[in-house]
């Protein structure tokens, strides 16, 4: 039986996640090598670690093996209006590096570390180009020590501005973009990261099921039931079993900004603060099975 859950997220921490707990946004990914953490290739800075998440037995659609996911995206400061690649012949070598060497030295060297990539790492763009991406995760991967951003690869001509979290941490450069005093700890600035605790919902209807476009009073093919319902006053309103429902969650009932991507059963709907993103307000969602993702501005 396939359950939707909840994602509770907890108070800020520092240091090296709990593995008790189902997981933790912000902070640094864990069990992998520097070497293996996903580039940007608008700009060619590694993309920042939003969340990592245990997964729940029902979710684990690619194997028993793959317990988790680490997600990375776009950095808060440079998802502005839409990507412009810094350097098309390292964005195509950062995308699909092929198995020849470049002769030119630089292109070399950007070869040789995307051929470093996670052999379980999944590329995703958005509508505006910019890049995104997951990292699926064995038991001993997901247990494993936090992995620090790689060096910067030795280029003269690579100038496009590095994002704020590699100098003060993602937590700090998300809560400073969005005006707040930012939580620091200058020991362990990239250590900064909230728990995340997955709770089952008693009452969602969805649960086990595609999100579907519905329209009116009227359920989807799929048995989909829409969150919303006209009332007898001719009033557009929530169900009932919404009242429970956390924005970040785990399955069940998509309530997206915007129009419900066709997505399978199995997804994560996140808001900007679950990671740090700049989503224009809105909210995303990430298909575990498909590895496509998803967000619309509020």
């Amino acid at each position: 039986m396939m359950h939707a859950y909840d994602i509770d997220v907890g108070p800020w921490r520092t240091g090296n996640p709990d593995r008790g707990e189902d997981g933790w946004c912000y902070g640094l990914p864990p069990g992998i090598a520097p070497e293996q953490w996903p580039l940007d290739p608008v700009t060619g800075h590694p993309l920042v670690h939003g969340f990592t998440l245990l997964l729940p037995e029902d979710y684990r659609v690619h194997g028993p093996e793959i317990v988790a996911l680490s997600f990375f995206a776009t950095p808060v400061d440079g998802n502005d209006g839409g990507a412009s690649v810094w350097n098309d012949a390292v964005a195509a070598l950062i995308d699909a590096p092929g198995d020849t060497a470049p002769d030119d030295p630089v292109l070399s060297a950007w070869w040789q570390r995307a051929r470093q990539a996670h052999p379980r790492l999944h590329r995703m763009r958005d509508i505006l180009d910019y890049a995104y991406a997951a990292v699926l995760l064995t038991r001993a991967e997901y247990e494993g020590p936090p992995c620090a951003p790689p060096a910067p690869i030795a280029d003269p001509s690579h100038d496009a501005a590095a994002p704020a979290w590699l100098s003060e941490g993602a937590a700090p450069a998300f809560e400073r973009f969005s005006g707040r005093t930012p939580f620091r700890d200058p020991a362990e600035p990239w250590s900064i990261h909230c728990p995340l605790r997955l709770i089952a919902r008693a009452d969602d209807p969805n649960a086990g099921l595609a999100p579907q476009e519905t329209w009116g009073n009227e359920d989807a093919a799929n048995g989909y039931r829409s969150p919303y319902y006209t009332a007898p006053d001719g009033e557009w309103r929530e169900q009932p079993w919404l009242k429970d429902h956390a924005p970040n969650h785990l399955g069940g009932t998509m309530r997206p900004i915007q129009g419900v991507p066709e997505f399978s059963p199995y997804y994560i709907e996140f808001e900007e603060a679950l990671g740090g993103y700049n989503f224009g307000g809105g909210n995303a969602q990430l298909d575990i099975r498909e590895l496509e993702f998803d967000w619309a501005c509020g």
